[in-house]
């Protein structure tokens, strides 16, 4: 593997962060060499002990001119939400960028993904962008229509209990918690849950498709009692359960649909029921392929608490854009998905020893 080990900066040390330092840090082909600090208190201290690992001999810094000085070959980028000055200055300086921050398209940023592009080109860098999903499974669906000589329609469907999920920063934009006749909601759920629309789009370019129209649709269930999630509370009423459907039509037929029924608590109305958490993928066409995506933990897992448990899904959010980072070093400048890379490979992912 040419220009190896790929020097690379870690942007922030949240869930998804500290797994991301964690892989970086395990695999001899990633060579951590700076690190951004969102909030003052981890300025100067080691990213390792930052992220509960083995101390590694890195400070992090607030300080964006010293990290892109250090000349790396990839920012690592993994704050909750996009912040596109940031994004602009980090490709301007040449710099490629690999996101779990809401990206896979960009469309869902408006004017800000124009800013983006024009960034990649002045810079001659390359921004991709990933995550579990929207993004790996996405790209499974798009494998998975390989072996069909006719697709009328892609699906994937994914489904969670969430109760558990103590993120209000993430689940208020969907409607979580908002009065269930509210105006605004099915407004507020297409803007928060607008990057699955990006996902279809990439879909489509997959399939070759132009879609006439990228729309949400939306469902709702409430709580019939106050339902306390750790940090916030739902009051009865309030919205607990959001089924969301993003369609790419053609014609008037829906070519491609990816939907998310997400449920909170044991007093939900309707009461949804979450067979398996996980993704249902369906590619109808001939021939018909569907397939299932959960994940286990391995046998030396040791979780004694819920929180030690979601670090699988910190970490299945985490490797996508890591595993990635050979190909986006590779690519030309510009936005890039799934669609316009190779194979993407894991490599030194297999333990030596």
């Amino acid at each position: 593997m040419p220009n190896t080990p790929y020097r690379v900066v870690q942007w922030t040390t949240g869930n998804v962060g500290k797994s991301s330092v964690a892989a970086i840090a395990a695999n001899p082909n990633l060579e951590l060499v700076g690190c951004y600090a969102w909030s003052a208190e981890k300025v100067g201290r080691d990213v390792g002990e930052l992220v509960g690992i083995e101390p590694l001999g890195i400070s992090a810094t607030d300080d964006v001119e010293a990290l892109l000085a250090l000349k790396p070959d990839v920012v690592v980028y993994n704050p909750m939400w996009i912040d596109v000055d940031e994004l602009v200055r980090i490709l301007e300086a040449g710099v490629n960028v690999v996101a779990t921050a809401s990206f896979i398209t960009g469309h869902n940023q408006g004017e800000g993904r124009d800013r983006i592009a024009r960034a990649c080109e002045r810079g001659g860098a390359t921004m991709f962008g990933s995550g579990i999903s929207p993004g790996y499974v996405n790209q499974l669906a798009i494998v998975a229509a390989g072996i069909c000589d006719r697709v009328d329609k892609v699906t994937v469907n994914e489904a969670a209990d969430t109760t558990f999920y103590d993120s209000p920063a993430t689940e208020k934009p969907v409607g979580f918690g908002q009065p269930i006749d509210h105006p605004e909601l099915q407004a507020m759920t297409a803007h928060g849950t607008g990057v699955f629309g990006e996902a279809v789009r990439m879909i489509g370019d997959a399939l070759g498709v132009q879609f006439d129209e990228v729309r949400c649709d939306a469902e709702y269930a409430k709580t019939t009692e106050d339902l306390d999630l750790g940090s916030w509370t739902i009051p009865a009423g309030g919205v607990a359960g959001v089924f969301v459907s993003w369609k790419g039509v053609v014609a008037g037929t829906t070519r491609v649909e990816l939907t998310l029924r997400w449920r909170k608590g044991q007093t939900l109305e309707p009461d949804w029921q979450i067979d398996q958490d996980g993704w249902v993928i369906e590619v109808a066409g001939r021939p018909t392929v569907t397939m299932k995506v959960g994940f286990l933990p391995p046998p030396d897992f040791e979780a004694t608490t819920l929180e030690e448990f979601m670090v699988l899904g910190h970490i299945m959010t985490a490797t996508p854009p890591l595993n990635a980072i050979p190909a986006v070093v590779a690519a030309p400048p510009g936005i890039v998905t799934y669609t316009d890379l190779p194979l993407i490979l894991p490599r030194g992912v297999v333990p030596v020893s």
